[in-house]
């Protein structure tokens, strides 16, 4: 039996330590998640104007700053029972779909695709043969999937893969290059050596190497939306009451004008191009090879129990929790729901829909195994949250130099989100399964565009796979396959949301603003509202409470917190941890399966770890780094 401690966890946002024990058979026998800082910023929020609330929560991440704005303000909105006129809301959603494709595009190829590929194994590849893979990836994993009606404004496609054996060569020589260097740079701490760099063809390594360079300058044209509605990126702006942008299409001084309206358009269609012809054919080719190879483990909790809250509400809407509200009844994809054990097969799932009332009572989070502490230790929901630090240090080792984490205590700075008492899983993969299982279940009579859109790209990888969804999908495979589905369907959603704003705009209607209740005199004394989003990494969710003119309590649960948490002794362990159990491992001294599963998630710990008091003060340093092993 190996301990084994991987620490920090590279290529995620923030700090993540993981402990497994593996047996001599390979197999996870017992696996540790803990995030290794503390989130404070609840704190800072209490007393603030709540109008001011997206600006200081959406520092949480330097990543996805746009998807803690969007839920603030939604929160915010639900509780003074602000409606956004259509403009804004369409913005909103051209922003949120815009950060999805980027923020998917960015880990695949930046963060996620050297578990999968290696630079010292494109040393190998022909450049003729991998120009000819190229040409056949298009052709054959090129899903052309597209939003229905849409107002055509390109004339070709905006970028389209190389496909000649010059240029694989020169990126070959570019590469041979920095290994032969023995300085890595980019491609450094890795185990190059693991036997699954060999699951893969050379050329297939080689491609994807020259599709991780040039995706380092391509990703960045895609967030234009966001500097053109929301003054910049990261950290946008948006207001309480919908979005700070005056728009004309006359006047060619506005704010945002025919002109940048028409980068907005750009930056929309270039997305596309990007997911159609590189990201999926690229990550159907490789998910292939590995589901051929048997490598369909991983899944985890993902086989027993998803949650996800949809998203993309298509009209106006009054709130998300309040009664009449309208959020969930309006969403283009409505995968607001529960699915449990789809690992069981299709006949066994169930789904259990997600409704504004089920935010009343059904959401808490424990503190048991988390370094955090309630008055009666029992758990509670999240207008009742409380962010009280209580660090009782490791199991074996120093405060600061941890040896063993105290699984049967706290180890985690980490809160446990639950539904219903229960543990879930959130991100895309949770996304499709649910709306996979609605469908099958007869759930979904009337689907929307995007949603049969979904149970297209369902159908078509299981083709190319050749076994059914509920094979692929719940597996480590499954779950970066299903992020590149996602930002296939985000990117049409963003032209659909684009096509809307512009027709829209073209009969008069441009307002993108309802103060009705800016000022506080017209508020409820007291309230509380839920802001949701299906952030790139799953089910985000805002909870905030009003009280005379200002903030009371605020909470946020975030994607990464749900599936990085601890333990909860009474149902067990959450995503993480299921997935890592879930993984075999070649070689304990060499474990790149506990990293890739773990990468699977896109982890964000940033949004679920923050370091500040309530004066916004440095409470303490924890250095991880002489801990990796």
């Amino acid at each position: 039996m190996a301990h084994v401690v991987v620490d920090p966890i590279t290529r995620i946002e923030g700090h993540l330590r993981v402990e497994v024990e593996v047996n001599e058979k390979g197999q996870v026998t017992d696996a540790i998640s803990s995030g290794t800082a503390w989130r404070g910023l609840e704190l800072i929020m209490k007393g603030r104007d709540p109008r001011d609330a997206w600006a200081y929560i959406q520092r949480i991440c330097g990543v996805c700053t746009t998807a803690h704005a969007l839920a603030s303000v939604r929160a915010v909105e639900d509780a003074l029972g602000i409606a956004i006129p259509k403009n804004a809301n369409y913005i909103r959603n051209i922003m949120a779909a815009t950060l999805t494709v980027q923020d998917h595009l960015v880990h695949f190829y930046h963060l996620h695709a050297l578990d999968w590929i290696s630079p010292v194994e494109a040393l190998a590849a022909n450049p003729t043969k991998t120009a000819e893979l190229q040409t056949a990836l298009i052709q054959n994993y090129r899903l052309n999937l597209r939003v229905p009606n849409e107002v055509t404004t390109e004339a070709y496609p905006h970028d389209f893969p190389a496909a000649t054996a010059q240029y694989f060569a020169a990126i070959q020589a570019k590469v041979k290059g920095i290994v032969d260097s023995g300085q890595l740079g980019i491609f450094a701490a890795n185990w190059w050596d693991h036997p699954d760099y060999k699951i893969l063809p050379a050329e297939v390594h080689l491609l994807a190497v020259a599709h991780y360079l040039e995706m380092l300058d391509k990703q960045r044209e895609i967030v234009t939306p966001h500097v053109i509605f929301g003054g910049k990126n990261p950290h946008p702006h948006y207001v309480v009451g919908g979005m700070p942008c005056a728009i004309s299409l006359t006047d060619g001084n506005a704010p945002v004008n025919t002109a940048r309206l028409a980068i907005v358009d750009r930056a929309v269609n270039f997305a596309r191009s990007l997911i159609n012809n590189y990201y999926l054919p690229d990550l159907i080719a490789i998910g292939n090879i590995y589901v051929k190879a048997g490598k369909v483990d991983g899944g985890g909790l993902a086989k027993t129990r998803v949650l996800a809250f949809g998203d993309y509400p298509q009209e106006n809407y009054k709130g998300t929790s309040n009664d009449g509200g309208g959020y969930f009844e309006n969403l283009l994809v409505r995968s607001n729901g529960v699915v449990e054990d789809f690992g069981k097969g299709l006949a066994n799932a169930k789904f259990f829909e997600l409704k504004a009332e089920d935010l009343k009572e059904d959401f808490a989070e424990g503190v048991q195994h988390a370094w955090y502490k309630y008055p009666d230790e029992n758990d509670r929901h999240p207008w009742e949250g409380i962010t009280d630090q209580n660090y009782t240090g490791p199991k074996t080792g120093t405060a600061t130099e941890w040896q063993t984490l105290d699984e049967s205590g706290k180890y985690s700075w980490l809160k446990t989100p639950k539904w219903k008492g229960k543990l879930c899983e959130v991100g895309p993969l949770a996304h499709y399964i649910i709306i996979y299982v609605k469908s099958q279940k007869g759930a979904l009579p009337n689907p929307t565009w995007a949603e049969k859109m979904m149970l297209d790209q369902i159908a078509a990888v299981s083709g190319v796979l050749g076994v059914p969804a509920e094979t692929w999908m719940p597996t480590m495979v499954g779950r970066t396959a299903c992020r590149a589905l996602d930002a296939q369907l985000a990117a049409e959603i963003n032209k659909f949301f684009f096509d809307k704003l512009i027709a829209n705009l073209k009969t008069g209607d441009t307002a993108t603003m309802n103060n009705e209740k800016w000022y506080p005199d017209t508020w409820a004394k007291e309230c509380h509202g839920v802001g949701l989003y299906e952030a790139p990494r799953g089910g985000l969710s805002h909870w905030v409470q009003i009280k005379d003119g200002v903030i009371d309590n605020y909470q946020c649960i975030v994607p990464t917190t749900w599936n990085a948490c601890p333990r909860d002794d009474k149902e067990g362990h959450g995503a993480f941890e299921l997935s890592m159990m879930d993984t075999h491992v070649a070689d304990a001294n060499k474990p790149l399966e506990i990293a890739r599963v773990v990468r699977s998630f896109d982890p964000c710990m940033a949004c679920a770890t923050h370091m500040y008091n309530a004066k916004g003060e440095e409470v303490s340093v924890f250095s991880t780094a002489p801990h990796w092993r």
